[in-house]
């Protein structure tokens, strides 16, 4: 039996999925374009790099988007392998070197010229009939990988070897969804197919609602948080997300709200 109902939940949403609450949030650099195609490439730069502390995520991705500027869409695909190597020589966020983040920019770079895209090159691996963006998201992280293919990359995990691909979930969430916080450029897929991006925040909350009993933060917990949470919301499991994350950034939020002497 879960530990929260419903009107609790969306309580939370109300008060906590608002727009002026992103920051700190990476996501708050998608909404620095208006076009789609620069909108899917920041945001997967800036998930990419969602991990460590929130501020120095914040430098990363402005680092990098600065160098893109005014368009990233056009700034790879009108650069060069020697190009990027230039631009991002030194190049660091905790395991990310400039090596890793040229190979995303080629990989990226890749996907573009083979499908326009990346919207398109993830749905050339989905179907309406999945359960849900799992199989999807196994083909779109090997596309861009496929330029470096013998190098596994910590940028881009793939759930089939047990990673909950917390940062590509994350960006398809971004990318999906759409109300105050995410601003859901692709429309050809259901917000019910998305999976919950699983981190040690949204793992803690996950275990505090009894949601999972899971002890590792892998692929198997983010299908079963998933799930859980399509008993509350089976259109849109991802849609508490936001909001119930902001209990492990923003300071003024204490964890104690999923203690059980406060849940209604």
């Amino acid at each position: 039996m879960y530990k929260i109902n419903t009107s609790e939940l969306n309580r939370i949403y109300l008060l906590y999925n608002k727009k002026e609450l992103i920051h700190p949030d990476p996501l708050e650099f998608v909404y620095n374009y208006n076009d789609q195609k620069d909108r899917e490439i920041s945001a997967l730069i800036a998930s990419s790099l969602a991990y460590g502390k929130v501020n120095q995520i914040l430098k990363s991705v402005k680092r990098i988007l600065d160098k893109m500027l005014p368009t990233p869409y056009e700034f790879i695909l009108s650069n060069s392998h020697e190009k990027f190597c230039s631009c991002f020589s030194g190049f660091k966020h905790r395991f990310t070197t400039d090596e890793d983040l040229v190979n995303l920019m080629m990989g990226i770079k890749y996907v573009l010229i083979k499908y326009e895209s990346l919207e398109k090159c993830l749905l050339s691996n989905f179907s309406q009939d999945d359960v849900n963006i799992l199989k999807a998201v196994n083909c779109f992280a090997y596309e861009l990988s496929s330029y470096y293919s013998t190098k596994r990359s910590y940028l881009l995990p793939r759930p089939e070897h047990g990673s909950a691909c917390k940062r590509i979930m994350l960006f398809l969430r971004w990318m999906v969804r759409n109300d105050e916080v995410d601003p859901g450029c692709w429309k050809t897929i259901s917000a019910s197919k998305l999976i919950i991006p699983v981190d040690t925040h949204m793992h803690k909350i996950g275990i505090k609602l009894g949601l999972t009993c899971r002890k590792s933060a892998d692929i198997k917990t983010a299908i079963e948080i998933t799930n859980a949470f399509k008993t509350y919301c089976p259109e849109d499991p991802t849609k508490y997300d936001f909001a119930l994350t902001r209990f492990g950034i923003r300071d003024e939020l204490s964890y104690k709200i999923f203690d059980n002497n406060h849940l209604s």
